[in-house]
């Protein structure tokens, strides 16, 4: 009942969005105002079935409360997916778990998970003494907490394979959160407009945390958030049991309310996008025969509302705004512009080593393996940690409560995507120019200066875009913040007063024309300049290394966006001189973008072999929330199995089951083999740290993204929306 409620009224919002979105898509279409030209190339596919990261983590099973050793496999898509172990994933079998983790914070403590879980249920708090309801067998937890959906309890043996699968998770949940395509130019401003509309018509005219996720994502938060504390107050009360029985519980019972919740409201959804969709060529049609005249009618309202509304505005403006506006750039530009350097930094190191190792080994074959690494430096979660980790800096201090910005997360994850982006163009870029020379070179010597002088070329017009970027992102970022703040302080005198502007539209326009959006345009005009002053005094002082509005680089490379229409490059496929076969071969296998720098191979991959299955164990004793007695003496048994050696290792995961002793029903193992670098097979490792993956270097897997297959509901494992 609430969802088809809350659905009615966004879709009638969405219903006048769309007409809105659709004109200023045409219009923008026919006028063509577009800002400076980039200088750097974009790539059209960045990660087309490439796999991110794969590995073995421990994984608590709420079902049977006990931890299992995972394989977990994050495909180009970004979901995380969970199976049984290596074998069942390279044999093609449906996963446990698909995780979509939009919406998901990462913990790195149970401390910080369990205060987030007490304070979701007011009034149950364990007591002094009594068991919490999830204890880590490990100091290395990684906790997913959702407020509304499912969590997921991970742990890892050691603090730097904590911080990589820390890096990977918030590359997903960064990634995810970012759902709503900004290709689509009419169904996604109607969808953020709409959602925008139904909120400053409860009076919520801050920034909001949960619009991340796909639409269906974001509406079912949007439900969630009125309909938890009507449910927390029904059904609280009702919960029996032990204090961490009730919190288990009541994680539960949002998980499968956000679940039917999500069902429901994407059927509605995709219904109104898909009436809109059988309206769009009738608008469209009415669009192109009569824009001069719609135009002409909103400035006609425009005019009457900007006197009625900006002497009020700017007053405010003045008063309320723009003592802080130079204060509010200050605490964004600084760590987003250390963040891009970052980024630059990053980028020339790695070209540079690069170009070194391409020297010093043996020119145009090494230098196939390098490119193969750097196409995806941006897509590689711990190469770009130092970038993003930028941005924990940014705090608006006492700002954020005057202008209601109820967190900094959503500038946060801005820039830190702007930053990826950056970093791709960036190598995309180098790649292209270095593959059009490669043809005219001779010798080693030539290929390090050539290299050398791209690099210089690429940096140039990575600073000019990184300028604009960076630019664009401050002027978004203050509009976002003072644009909110500036409606909720008018609402008051002027918002009763919009109804009279209706009768100035044309009825055939009024699909086109809103008062509340062209109230808005004026509220915005008011304090743009205000924005656009600030901003520019910034790069007219070169602060952060911005350039002046009225710098334009001239496209030095005139021939270069046509190269980057082509097809990607293949550097395996063009340089290697592999024979055929072997071409084949290693076109069926992952390999993992994250490669390790220091001759240890992708992280996370101690061979940490499988705990027994519940099948083969019984708890001894399993107090409700917590691990059973065993779960500890599991993951340390298989420490001490890990240090038996290299040789062993083989012995046992030869092919994923143990050959030593006769297998057990349900006992998968990891069909993993331990890899040390310039060790003789079968060699005996000094300690159990010692032992990496050869995912990446020998190729061990299959180059493909994992099936998307339903998972497996065995043991009660669920699946997590789709992704």
């Amino acid at each position: 009942e609430r969802t088809g409620k809350v659905l009615g009224e966004f879709c009638r919002c969405y219903k006048e969005q769309f007409g809105v979105a659709l004109f200023n898509s045409v219009r923008y279409e026919i006028e063509g105002t577009g800002g400076p030209q980039a200088q750097l190339l974009h790539r059209k596919v960045p990660l087309e079935d490439h796999v991110i990261y794969s590995g073995n983590i421990f994984q608590y099973i709420e079902e049977n409360k006990k931890w299992r050793n995972r394989f977990c496999v994050v495909p180009h898509n970004y979901g995380l997916v969970l199976y049984e172990n290596k074998l069942a994933y390279e044999r093609e079998l449906p996963p446990r778990v698909l995780v979509n983790s939009a919406g998901y914070k990462i913990l790195t403590s149970v401390e910080q998970y369990l205060e987030l879980v007490n304070n979701s249920l007011p009034g149950v708090t364990p007591k002094s003494g009594h068991s919490p309801m999830l204890k880590c067998p490990t100091d290395f937890p990684l906790i997913l907490w959702h407020p509304y959906a499912r969590h997921y309890y991970f742990c890892v043996m050691t603090g730097k394979e904590q911080d990589k699968w820390r890096a990977v998770f918030q590359d997903c949940v960064r990634h995810c959160n970012n759902g709503i395509s900004e290709d689509s130019k009419v169904e996604a401003p109607a969808f953020t407009a709409a959602i925008r509309m139904y909120r400053q018509c409860k009076e919520q005219y801050g920034t909001w945390d949960m619009l991340c996720g796909n639409e269906t994502q974001v509406l079912s938060n949007l439900v969630m958030e009125e309909l938890l504390p009507e449910l927390r107050s029904t059904i609280g009360p009702r919960l029996k049991g032990k204090a961490p029985e009730r919190q288990r519980a009541w994680i539960q019972v949002s998980d499968a309310v956000y679940r039917m919740v999500y069902e429901l409201a994407k059927a509605q959804y995709d219904a109104a996008v898909a009436r809109c969709e059988q309206e769009r060529p009738q608008l469209e049609s009415t669009i192109r025969t009569d824009m001069d005249q719609i135009i002409t009618s909103k400035e006609h309202l425009a005019s009457k509302i900007r006197a009625f509304v900006l002497p009020k505005a700017e007053v405010c403006v003045r008063n309320h705004v723009q003592p802080y506006i130079s204060s509010i750039l200050e605490a964004l530009m600084t760590p987003t512009s250390q963040g891009f350097a970052e980024v630059r930094e990053v980028f020339f190191k790695e070209v540079t080593d690069m170009n070194m190792n391409v020297v010093n080994e043996g020119g145009l074959e090494k230098l196939v393996e390098y490119m193969e690494k750097l196409s995806h430096l941006a897509f590689h979660p711990v190469k770009m940690q130092s970038c993003y980790e930028k941005m924990d800096q940014l705090k608006l201090e006492g700002l954020q409560q005057r202008f209601d910005v109820s967190s900094t997360s959503v500038f946060k994850q801005r820039a830190q995507i702007h930053m990826r982006q950056q970093m791709d163009d960036a190598v995309y870029t180098f790649e292209t120019l270095l593959h059009q020379e490669l043809g005219k070179l001779q010798g080693k010597d030539d290929l390090c200066k050539s290299i050398q002088r791209i690099l210089e070329r690429v940096l140039k017009k990575f600073d000019y875009d990184s300028s604009t970027v960076r630019k664009k992102f401050f002027r978004e970022a203050l509009l976002q913040i003072t644009i909110p703040f500036l409606l909720k302080k008018l609402a008051p005198t002027c918002k009763g007063e919009l109804a009279k502007f209706q009768e100035l539209i044309f009825e055939d326009f009024a699909s086109f024309i809103l008062v509340e959006n062209t109230y808005e345009e004026v509220v915005l005009q008011s304090v743009m300049k205000d924005i656009m002053q600030a901003v520019k005094e910034a790069a007219v002082q070169r602060k952060h290394n911005l350039y002046r509005d009225s710098m334009v680089m001239h496209n030095s490379d005139p021939n270069l966006h046509l190269l980057g229409e082509g097809l990607a490059i293949d550097w395996s496929e063009e340089y290697s001189g592999q024979p055929e076969a072997e071409r084949r071969r290693r076109a069926k296998q992952v390999v993992s973008v994250i490669q390790d720098d220091e001759g240890a191979l992708p992280y996370g991959a101690e061979a940490l072999l499988q705990p027994g299955s519940p099948e083969a164990r019984q708890p001894e004793e399993a107090q409700p929330g917590l691990p059973p007695v065993d779960a500890v003496q599991e993951i340390r048994e298989a420490l001490a199995q890990e240090s038996l050696g290299v040789g062993a290792a083989q012995e046992r995961l030869m092919n994923g089951t143990d050959t030593s002793a006769s297998p057990r029903a349900g006992v998968p193992a990891e069909a993993e083999v331990p890899h040390v670098t310039a060790a003789p097979p079968g060699a005996q490792s000094p300690s159990p740290a010692c032992h990496q993956h050869g995912d990446s270097e020998t190729g061990e897997h299959g180059e493909r993204s994992p099936p998307q297959a339903r998972a497996s509901t065995e043991s009660g494992e669920g699946v997590q929306t789709e992704f």
